[in-house]
């Protein structure tokens, strides 16, 4: 009887030892590696196992904890730079000399910055449910931080964060996503008090006021950069990368209608053929 394929369902939790800490991974598929970056209060458990399962048909997918989040040791840095060290860190752990960076939300802040960092390291980009460096057009919406701050977040809280409540099509994608990860998730890994959110935040914060002028550095990066947004992301709106349009000489952008802040778990398939295709057209 052949072995059971690895897939995010049954992938095992493995430990990088970097700079006296832990950092907590998983890994499935084979190909180019994609090192997955996470959102505020994202663990491993917290990526839809559908979106990994059909990345990992064609890649290596990578995700991980961020150093004092989930399974890892460590503290949260307040400074994205240092956060973004975890990317660096765990690449060269696993002996990656080239690979792609997948970020969504916080973590698309955190991809952003490591792919200024360590150009040499990062081959493509690929952002989710973010926004550029910089100071924000449209801020994020209270309905955020109102479901975002509570210790535990019901099912109802996921929609509002998440997807499009004026959608039913998004609100089955809703549940379907939701199932999906039900199936594998430790709670109690979740970041849940204001002590950690705080972390979070500072580092947000930096790279709002940006004095390392990350924003200027994408207007002269080479790294192919594909954005993926919803028409009503409440914590990331699109509308932040407008003023940049034109600007940005590498820097796809794709807006899913009727969609919110995880396009990836609304869309899954969708989303997928658009990275797979953006990944094979930027090589």
């Amino acid at each position: 009887m052949s072995a059971q394929k690895t897939n995010a369902s049954n992938s095992q939790t493995e430990f990088a030892d970097v700079s006296g800490r832990k950092i907590a991974y998983r890994s499935i598929g084979s190909g180019d590696p994609i090192i997955l970056v996470n959102r505020f209060r994202g663990t491993l458990d917290t990526w839809d196992p559908l979106f990994l399962d059909l990345l990992s048909e064609k890649y290596q997918v990578i995700t991980f904890d961020y150093s004092g989040i989930g399974h890892s040791t460590g503290t949260l840095p307040t400074d994205i730079k240092e956060v973004a060290k975890d990317v660096k860190d765990l690449a060269d752990y696993l002996k990656i000399k080239k690979t792609i960076l997948m970020g969504w939300s916080y973590g698309g802040l955190v991809t952003q910055v490591a792919t200024l960092q360590y150009s040499d390291l990062i081959t493509q980009t690929v952002l989710l449910g973010t926004g550029p460096p910089g100071k924000r057009v449209v801020p994020l919406e209270q309905a955020f931080l109102d479901a975002a701050l509570k210790p535990i977040n019901s099912f109802e809280d996921e929609i509002v964060l998440f997807f499009e409540p004026l959608s039913e099509e998004s609100k089955k994608a809703a549940k379907a996503s939701h199932d999906r990860i039900a199936q594998r998730i430790d709670v109690s890994k979740i970041p849940s008090t204001m002590e950690v959110f705080q972390l979070y935040f500072a580092g947000g914060e930096g790279l709002s006021e940006d004095k390392d002028d990350f924003r200027g550095k994408l207007k002269t990066t080479k790294t192919p950069i594909l954005v993926i947004s919803g028409d009503h992301d409440i914590s990331f709106a699109v509308e932040n990368w407008y003023p940049l349009t034109r600007e940005l000489p590498t820097t796809q952008l794709i807006v899913l209608p009727q969609t919110g802040h995880a396009p990836h778990h609304q869309n899954v398939p969708l989303v997928v053929n658009y990275i797979e295709s953006f990944l094979e057209n930027t090589k």
